[in-house]
């Protein structure tokens, strides 16, 4: 059973004033394991990941979820940096071990946490524990470095440390092609690092356990059982890359 979440809403992060929400079990222990999440291409959209921050964190995990802006002149760069900052600095007030932070993007997002992992200068030499990418599109370019995911792997320097490595694209996804994942899995395993995917049946805003209203154009919580499934087995994954439980190919 999940535990009761706490909420934290509209802390200001970095020099640019974006805002980050955290959410946190109500009664966790001290330094529990941290996550970082990077919504997709909509600016400031951290709204769009509260569902699965929220599932998360009942699962244990104290969740940071920012804005950030893919549509700034360095596409979000120094958001995304600001963020990974505030992240070290502050995750012990929330109750989090900073050195044990796994992170997550969705969509754009993804991109980017997977450049995390294959530059280690990409975040000012900063490197997560794990990584956990939703419905990524690896052959496109992030916009930390400037490069797609697929192709920083053929210059990944030899001695770079692998860290653990979770793929989560819905079998249905209209977006991003589920190809994506399975290439970007393949390459991994190519090189040797500790990779797994799964290919849950739902589309691109279902693996967060959204989905896509006109209305407001913007994600939002659904309730659809497909949703609701794959959203819930990505927050788990979330958590067992966070706690550093092992996983299959």
């Amino acid at each position: 059973m999940s535990a009761d979440v706490a909420v934290t809403s509209g802390l200001v992060y970095g020099a640019g004033g974006q805002r980050v929400d955290v959410y946190r079990p109500a009664t966790a222990p001290a330094a529990s394991p941290v996550a970082l999440l990077w919504h997709g291409r909509g600016p400031d959209e951290r709204d769009v990941l509260a569902p699965l921050a929220r599932a998360a964190a009942g699962l244990g995990l104290v969740c940071f979820v920012p804005d950030w802006r893919p549509d700034a002149e360095d596409g979000g760069r120094a958001h995304l940096r600001e963020s990974a900052v505030f992240v070290q600095r502050s995750a012990a007030a929330f109750g989090g071990d900073s050195g044990r932070t796994t992170l997550a993007g969705w969509s754009l997002g993804a991109n980017a946490a997977l450049a995390a992992a294959l530059d280690p200068y990409a975040l000012d030499g900063w490197r997560p524990r794990a990584v956990v990418g939703l419905a990524g599109a690896y052959s496109r370019s992030q916009p930390l470095t400037g490069r797609a995911p697929l192709d920083e792997l053929t210059s990944v320097e030899s001695a770079l440390p692998s860290l653990p490595v979770r793929l989560v694209h819905g079998a249905a996804d209209p977006i991003v092609g589920v190809e994506e994942s399975r290439r970007l899995h393949t390459a991994l395993r190519q090189r040797g690092w500790p990779a797994s995917i799964e290919e849950p049946g739902t589309d691109h805003a279902g693996v967060i356990m959204t989905a896509y209203d006109p209305a407001s154009q913007r994600c939002r919580l659904s309730h659809a059982p497909h949703a609701l499934r794959a959203g819930n087995r990505a927050a788990r994954l979330l958590a067992d890359a966070a706690h550093g439980t092992a996983h299959a190919a």
